[in-house]
């Protein structure tokens, strides 16, 4: 979007979401995390299993704005080129990071965070070039139907009953036997960011262009208001009904899972829009928007510094091999604290603030980088 015609809601929201994945993302001790901070195990959602689908969420709504804008000037050849030189590029980013800094071929996981966002950008601003937003709609409605029939419906060839579980779902299955060798390190099995999965999370796309398309009627402020807000509702209640047959799960971007974090994430936009767009109550929103304004290039700076802090390592007096992440952790932060959750959540504390810092100085400098 032109830097002249930003929503800034959207950017407040873009950036409370980057600061919560890189505080998720980052503590002190994976052993030592508030509830809140982890994922659900599998059904089931925490606050931490909202942050990727907001991100998503935004990407759609930012569609609806910077794709609107040049897809009512015409020219469809010029923006599709744009688009897949985007979508590649955001892709390419996520294998870098993913291989960084070993870069061993014979492993490197293919699917990733940048991974999901480049192939959901490149299909929802494909469907919304070519498509009027009822159309658009319907078929965000069958992404999510569509993936609840797969899942439920179809058997798992070498297992035989459709199932939910992490490794013998129909997803996992599609991820081995085209993937094998290049999914999760933690799984290997399968993969939260698989491939099957990555069409309700079109679906995740599509309700974030909706709700730009919605933002940008010539209507009144209010109205756009209470419209997110009240879709939020609707969309929250029938997460909670689908969640009865088909539960929430972030680990496989479940339908519910979708309507689940896509109400929220308009209950989200439709409260900052009030109070920052309509109301203007801004003096707290300066740290936020600079973190919206950078927010692929916090992302992908945060990763290359957590992966090198567990890269750089020396061996210490006892002849033990011991990383910068380590050091830190157990000279710095766990000795300060009395609580050593509450060290650990310092530690990703610690990295907020310094990627808002980094970011701070790129804002003042008004140097905006993306891809």
């Amino acid at each position: 979007m032109d830097q002249q015609q930003r929503l800034l809601s959207l950017d407040i929201f873009r950036g409370i979401t980057i600061a919560g994945m890189i505080l998720v993302n980052n503590p002190g001790s994976w052993e030592e995390v508030y509830a809140p901070l982890l994922h659900a195990d599998w059904h089931g959602v925490t606050p931490t299993d909202w942050i990727f689908p907001f991100f998503i969420f935004i990407v759609g709504v930012a569609i609806a704005y910077a794709v609107g804008k040049r897809k009512e000037q015409g020219d469809h050849k010029t923006l599709v080129r744009k688009i897949i030189k985007r979508t590649l590029i955001i892709f390419g980013i996520g294998l870098f990071l993913n291989g960084f800094p070993y870069f061993n071929l014979g492993t490197i996981r293919i699917p990733g965070v940048l991974q999901r966002i480049a192939l959901v950008y490149g299909a929802t601003s494909m469907l919304f070039l070519y498509l009027d937003p009822r159309q658009l709609f319907w078929v965000g409605v069958g992404c999510l139907l569509g993936y609840w029939a797969l899942m439920t419906l179809v058997p798992v060839p070498g297992v035989g009953t459709p199932n939910l579980e992490p490794s013998t779902n129909l997803g996992a299955w599609l991820d081995r036997t085209i993937m094998n060798g290049h999914l999760w390190s933690q799984s290997k099995t399968w993969d939260p960011e698989g491939l099957l999965s990555t069409l309700p999370a079109i679906g995740t796309g599509i309700s974030g262009v909706l709700a730009g398309l919605w933002l940008r009627k010539p209507s009144d402020g209010y109205e756009k208001a209470a419209g997110l807000l009240a879709v939020g509702v609707i969309l929250l209640s029938l997460a909670c009904v689908w969640d009865l047959v088909f539960p929430i799960n972030k680990k496989i971007w479940t339908s519910s899972y979708v309507l689940y974090t896509s109400g929220a994430a308009l209950l989200f936009l439709g409260a900052v829009y009030w109070l920052v767009d309509l109301k203007g109550y801004k003096g707290w929103t300066k740290p936020f928007v600079v973190y919206g304004t950078n927010a692929l290039f916090v992302f992908v700076m945060s990763g290359i510094v957590a992966k090198l802090l567990y890269t750089i390592k020396w061996t210490n007096a006892a002849g033990e091999t011991i990383t910068a992440k380590t050091w830190l952790w157990e000279s710095v932060y766990e000795p300060a604290f009395a609580s050593v959750k509450f060290a650990s959540f310092a530690f990703a504390m610690t990295n907020v603030l310094f990627f808002l810092a980094l970011s701070w100085v790129l804002y003042a400098k008004k140097i905006f980088i993306k891809v």
